[in-house]
């Protein structure tokens, strides 16, 4: 606590004022940040206990900027369990920013589609999740100071949030998809058999993020938006092989909706 707390006093002095929204820009979802004016960087190395981000096209930077006139906090880069990390460091940048003083998370992914009426580059809100891995981020001591030792995840993902997307969604005449996110701990793509499994268990799109961010922030009392650009098909659903370039082409080219519609989300909500 004395760690979380110390970093978070270190974000106040270096950004004053903290956003009340905060976002975690996954592929498809970085340029949000080109539209950003009055800009405050950090480089996550300059974070006491941030990770570093090592995944291509993730820049590792923690920026603090006025998105069409309204202040957020962004992550420019995220940390996966695959990269090496526990799920209590990845838990501990979404602490620190709830102890900051953030009241609602955006978590942005790229993903692949299971749902067979997904098509890449498609974007889509996330209406529950699937975490099959046996470790949590809430793992060992719970810090009481942050939420309980049992949170409810019945409403992980905020519901007033999802019809904030789908309204903006709308009005942008941005099609927005809803679905079930697995969370697979990766690095490696999912087997056509795991995908097969996943479908029947009811997810529509899988990925290696998004869940042990979002149970960290409903533990601290966060508000939690999901959204996900379906990059590419989950294994077995297309006769081909699946690549990270592919990926990050396919978020690339959904990336103007992306940033319209987030900026739209976050002048509704802040």
């Amino acid at each position: 606590m004395n760690k979380i707390k110390k970093t978070a006093q270190f974000l106040i002095n270096e950004f004053g004022e903290i956003p009340s929204v905060a976002v975690i820009l996954g592929s498809g979802f970085n340029k949000v940040t080109e539209s950003f004016t009055d800009v405050k960087s950090l480089h996550y190395d300059e974070i006491d206990g941030f990770p570093i981000s090592t995944v291509p096209g993730h820049k590792g930077e923690l920026v603090v900027g006025k998105l069409n006139g309204v202040k957020v906090m962004a992550f420019c880069g995220r940390f996966h369990y695959y990269e090496g990390y526990s799920m209590q460091e990845i838990a501990f940048p979404i602490r620190v920013i709830a102890a900051a003083g953030v009241e609602t998370l955006i978590l942005t992914n790229a993903s692949g589609g299971i749902n067979e009426s997904f098509e890449a580059g498609d974007l889509a809100v996330i209406t529950d999740h699937i975490k099959f891995f046996d470790e949590s981020p809430l793992r060992g001591e719970n810090y009481d100071e942050i939420g309980p030792r049992f949170p409810d995840m019945t409403y992980a993902y905020d519901l007033s949030l999802s019809a904030i997307a789908k309204n903006e969604a709308m009005k942008l005449e941005i099609p927005l998809k809803r679905g079930v996110y697995a969370f697979m701990s990766g690095p490696s793509f999912e087997t056509p058999a795991e995908i097969r499994a996943l479908r029947v268990m009811g997810a529509d799109m899988v990925g290696m993020s998004t869940v042990p961010e979002c149970i960290t922030a409903v533990h601290a009392g966060l508000k939690v938006l999901g959204i996900s650009c379906v990059c590419n098909m989950a294994a077995g659903i297309l006769d081909k092989p699946l690549s990270h370039e592919e990926v990050i082409a396919a978020g690339n080219a959904a990336s103007d909706n992306a940033v319209k519609l987030l900026s739209a989300i976050v002048e509704k909500i802040a």
